[in-house]
C-alpha cells in the first residue's frame, strides 16, 4: 500500500467530494452560462475525480507531448497508485478550508495553480519512483513553465497540503514536506550551494511558511512551526516555535496550535521591534 494511503481522512474521500463538485459545477453552469461548456467538459462529463483530474492536467500541460498521451500517462499513474486521487481530494478540501478565496471546490479545481501543480507533481513523483525519470522531468519542466512552480519529482510531499498563490515556489530534490502544511507564494525549500546528496529542508507536519521565505540546507523545520514572511532560515527550527528575520531567529513559542490550519501569519511584537528598532 502506498505510504500516503494511511494518512488520508475518509471524511474527505474522493466519492463524496466528487458528488459535491458535480453539484457545484451544475449550479455554476446555470448561474454563468458562459462557463457552462467548461464545467461540462472538465467536470460534468466525467464519472469520477480520476478522469476529471487527468483531463484537467493533460489540458493544462499539453504541448510537445500531446494531451491524449498525457491523459493516458496520468490515468495510468492514478490507476497504479489510487491514493494519488485520495491525496488530490484531501488537498482540495484543505484549499477550501484554509483559503477564503476558494469559494467552494470547483473554483480551486479549475483555477488554483498551486493545487494543480501539486497534483502534477504527485504524478511526476510516481514516475520518478518507477524509474521513468525522463517523463518525470518533462512534467516538472512544463509545470514550472505553465504555473511558475518548480518542484523536483523526487521531493516527497505529504497530504492535506496547501500551496497558496504558488507563483515562485521552488522545492528541491531531497526536500520533504509533511502533512497539513501550508506554503505561500515565493517560498524556496532549497540547498545552500553545489553540495550533493541529502541537501534540502525537512518540513514536518502542521508548518506554516509565509510568503517569500527561504529555507536552505538539510535542516529540520519542526512540527507546527511558523516561518515569517520574507525570512531566510539557515538553521533548524524547533517545533511549535515562530521564527522571523534575515537570518531567521526564534521570536515566539506556542503550544497545541497548528498554524498551517489557522493560517495566522501574525508575528509576536518582538519580531518587529527590538530595543526600538526592527530586526
Amino acid at each position: 500500500m502506498p505510504a500516503c494511503a494511511a494518512r488520508i481522512d475518509d471524511r474527505a474521500a474522493p466519492t463524496p467530494l466528487w458528488k459535491e463538485m458535480r453539484r457545484e459545477a451544475f449550479d455554476g453552469g446555470l448561474a454563468e452560462p458562459a462557463l457552462a461548456r467548461l464545467f461540462e467538459r472538465l467536470i460534468l462529463r466525467h464519472d469520477d475525480l480520476d478522469g476529471a483530474l487527468a483531463d484537467l492536467l493533460s489540458a493544462k500541460l499539453a504541448g510537445e507531448v500531446g494531451a491524449n498521451t498525457l491523459y493516458d500517462l496520468i490515468r495510468q499513474a492514478l490507476a497504479d497508485e489510487p491514493c494519488l486521487v485520495e491525496a488530490a481530494a484531501v488537498d482540495l478540501s484543505a484549499v477550501r478550508d484554509r483559503d477564503p478565496a476558494a469559494a467552494g471546490l470547483v473554483h480551486p479545481f479549475l483555477h488554483f495553480k498551486g493545487w494543480q501543480a501539486l497534483q502534477a507533481h504527485r504524478v511526476a513523483h510516481h514516475y520518478w519512483q518507477a524509474g521513468r525519470h525522463w517523463i518525470a522531468h518533462h512534467l516538472q519542466s512544463v509545470v514550472a513553465e505553465r504555473f511558475g512552480v518548480d518542484i523536483h519529482p523526487n521531493a516527497r510531499i505529504g497530504v492535506r497540503v496547501l500551496i497558496d498563490h504558488a507563483t515562485g515556489v521552488v522545492i528541491g530534490e531531497t526536500a520533504v514536506v509533511g502533512d497539513d502544511v501550508s506554503i505561500l507564494q515565493g517560498v524556496t525549500l532549497g540547498g545552500t550551494g553545489k553540495e550533493c546528496g541529502d541537501r534540502h529542508p525537512k518540513v514536518r507536519n502542521g508548518v506554516l511558511i509565509g510568503a517569500g521565505a527561504k529555507i536552505l540546507g538539510n535542516i529540520e523545520v519542526g512540527m507546527c512551526a511558523k516561518i515569517g514572511a520574507g525570512s531566510v532560515v539557515l538553521h533548524p527550527v524547533p517545533a511549535y516555535s515562530t521564527v522571523a528575520g534575515v537570518p531567521a531567529r526564534v521570536v515566539g513559542r506556542r503550544a497545541n496550535e497548528v498554524p498551517a490550519l489557522n493560517m495566522d501569519h501574525s508575528l509576536p511584537e518582538a519580531a518587529f521591534m527590538e530595543n526600538g528598532a526592527g530586526i
